[in-house]
């Protein structure tokens, strides 16, 4: 299965019987051509872009379905959504999943989850997760989590696992970039503590999900645009450069080498025409059957087909693939890597 899709990766894995590091990182709505590498007109993503050229950037992947729930259930259990529970946005995973945190946790990783989250049944804008939600991500293997319900912005308020009901933390600036230094925080205490230690880390970004506020200095890079896109597109330049930070963090930590980070986005782009285009644009040169039909919420291509790249720098060489993959491959791919055996996640 994923060894044949993602010959890269799991070639990788014979060289060296080390275990990586893992980071899976993702978008929220971010579209399948609001990335630089893809030839978008005026959105530049140098960070993004850099991880790209250095890693497997794989041009066909597809999201676990055309909104964000179903997505983040099959990223975390390897499964099609509808087998989860979790048949559109805002419905909950079943507690009897076994996800990819709860297999890397038994181990010995140490596992973390930064962000949105929203598995746990509840809708609207996101608020912190409480202690006492059944479905809070511990439930589902996450030792450490700061975290909230669902989509997010600038100042985010989120919950922390440990803390009583209503001792929440209130954060200040972009979303994307609280969440990853939070995370690198987290990381390198991790990493003080025993040089020995394997970490995964789920880091999920509230970007580009509406509504949209972002910082002044970002958004003004868009004066052509409507007041809301350029807000829209604001909260896309902090998400790249919160990466290039992620990216240097790692570096700085001494881990980057041998840590495999997987970049991906939970459904396609919106179909707000003042924030075209978000799915693509005709350029021959990239792939013929773009613009892509359909948007978020569709079946179509614009609704399913996303940005992903996985960068592993001591195991995977640059690469483009056109090979058709998706966010289904993510848990078993990470089986393989780490040497555990396909009856560890339940069957598709």
């Amino acid at each position: 299965m994923s060894c044949f899709i993602f010959c890269s990766v799991c070639d990788a894995r014979q060289g060296n019987g080390s275990r990586p590091h893992i980071v899976l990182v993702m978008a929220d709505d971010q579209g399948w051509g609001q990335t630089g590498y893809y030839g978008h007109p005026f959105l530049k993503t140098p960070h993004l872009d850099e991880m790209a050229a250095h890693g497997l950037r794989l041009d066909r992947f597809y999201a676990g379905g055309p909104v964000c729930s179903p997505t983040r259930a099959t990223v975390l259990t390897g499964r099609t959504h509808e087998r989860t529970g979790v048949m559109s946005h805002g419905y909950p995973l079943r507690l009897q999943e076994k996800t990819v945190a709860q297999a890397l946790a038994e181990v010995g990783y140490v596992t973390s989850h930064f962000g949105k989250w929203h598995l746990n049944g509840i809708r609207g804008a996101g608020i912190p997760i409480l202690p006492s939600d059944e479905r809070r991500p511990d439930a589902f293997g996450f030792g450490h989590w700061l975290s909230v319900t669902n989509f997010f912005d600038m100042d985010p308020l989120m919950g922390r696992r440990g803390k009583p009901a209503g001792d929440f933390e209130k954060k200040r600036g972009d979303s994307s970039e609280v969440i990853v230094m939070e995370a690198l925080r987290f990381l390198k205490a991790q990493i003080n503590k025993s040089s020995d230690v394997l970490t995964f880390t789920v880091i999920w970004f509230g970007t580009p999900h509406s509504p949209w506020a972002s910082l002044e200095a970002d958004s003004q890079q868009f004066p052509q645009l409507s007041f809301q896109a350029q807000r829209h597109y604001g909260e896309l330049v902090a998400m790249d450069r919160s990466i290039g930070a992620l990216r240097s963090g790692l570096q700085e930590l001494g881990i980057a080498d041998n840590t495999l980070l997987w970049f991906s986005s939970d459904n396609g782009g919106l179909p707000n025409k003042d924030l075209q285009p978000t799915v693509g644009q005709l350029n021959e040169s990239i792939d013929g059957m773009v613009p892509l039909r359909g948007s978020k919420g569709t079946l179509y291509e614009g609704g399913l087909r996303v940005p992903s790249i996985v960068e592993w720098p001591s195991r995977i060489e640059p690469k483009v693939s056109q090979f058709q993959a998706g966010a289904v491959d993510i848990f078993p791919t990470i089986l393989d890597v780490v040497g555990l055996p396909e009856e560890t996640m339940l069957p598709v």
